[in-house]
């Protein structure tokens, strides 16, 4: 009995030694949920909320709003995009500041950003999701300390919310992003689903957006930061390239990184890097 009583006391040394152990603090990915009259559904989020969040209870912070593209959900972002990782990686070395980011679920299945027939989710996310999140978190709220950025869809529907409600968001950063319809016109399908998500995103046409904007608009523009991300072998480059090239007539300041990729989350994954340092330096302007 003595000879088990002292190997139990060995096998249990080590464990109690790494319970003490203390890891560092770090941020972390929380899934949400919050019911929507608009869209009469109940919409999962998923928020990443920095290391000093739970500690610090009088502080607020800036917020990103990330969005997801076509059939995919908000759990992308975390599960393939790394986001809890890349966001503590960059924020600890400090080429970012400490951010909350929120990416919403815009429907798995041929939803999408823009109000569409018994989908009206462009009215859910300005006048309920942005104002429950703003309500929920500690967030400073207003245009200086709040971006957007996306992917593919949701590189679009970012850069198509900043440019009608550029009051609101102080950078946008689109990933690969659906500026338009890769084929000029093309809005049917034979899936009706698709072709009424064709027909919004031909309708939010962020290249037309620019080409059609008055001085007032474009000076409205000239208050957000931009940033176009594709790579060279992605499907939709050169509708990226359009929009760049309307930016540029219209004198809107933008930056534009082509590198070498496709339309997968290899790239999207390293270019969030990259959007967390740009979205920070915005929040942090004077």
């Amino acid at each position: 009995m003595k000879r088990t009583n002292l190997l139990l006391l060995l096998l249990l040394c080590p464990l109690s030694g790494f319970a003490q152990f203390n890891f560092p603090v770090q941020g972390k990915v929380e899934i949400d949920s919050m019911t929507s009259k608009v869209l009469g559904k109940n919409r999962q989020y998923s928020v990443y909320l920095p290391k000093s969040y739970a500690t610090n209870s009088d502080r607020k912070y800036p917020i990103l709003y990330l969005l997801h593209g076509l059939y995919d959900n908000n759990k992308g972002w975390v599960m393939r995009g790394h986001l809890q990782d890349v966001a503590n990686k960059v924020i600890d070395s400090g080429e970012a500041c400490e951010m909350l980011i929120v990416v919403p679920d815009a429907g798995t299945f041929y939803n999408g950003y823009f109000n569409m027939e018994d989908w009206p989710y462009e009215t859910f996310f300005f006048s309920e999701f942005l104002p429950y999140i703003e309500s929920k978190y500690r967030v400073i709220g207003d245009k200086q300390h709040r971006a957007i950025a996306g992917l593919s869809m949701g590189g679009g529907g970012a850069t198509a919310y900043a440019q009608k409600h550029s009051d609101k968001f102080s950078s946008s950063y689109a990933m690969s992003a659906l500026m338009d319809l890769p084929n000029a016109g093309a809005v049917q399908a034979q899936d009706k689903k698709m072709g009424e998500l064709n027909r919004t995103v031909s309708e939010n046409s962020c290249v037309n957006f620019v080409v059609s904007a008055d001085e007032p608009t474009r000076v409205k523009l000239q208050s957000v930061r931009w940033f176009v991300d594709c790579g060279d072998d992605d499907f939709l480059f050169d509708v990226n390239i359009a929009y760049c090239q309307e930016m540029r007539k219209a004198n809107i300041p933008y930056q534009l990184r082509v590198r070498d990729g496709a339309h997968d989350w290899e790239y999207w994954h390293s270019a969030l890097y990259n959007a967390l340092s740009f979205v920070s330096d915005g929040f942090l302007k004077l």
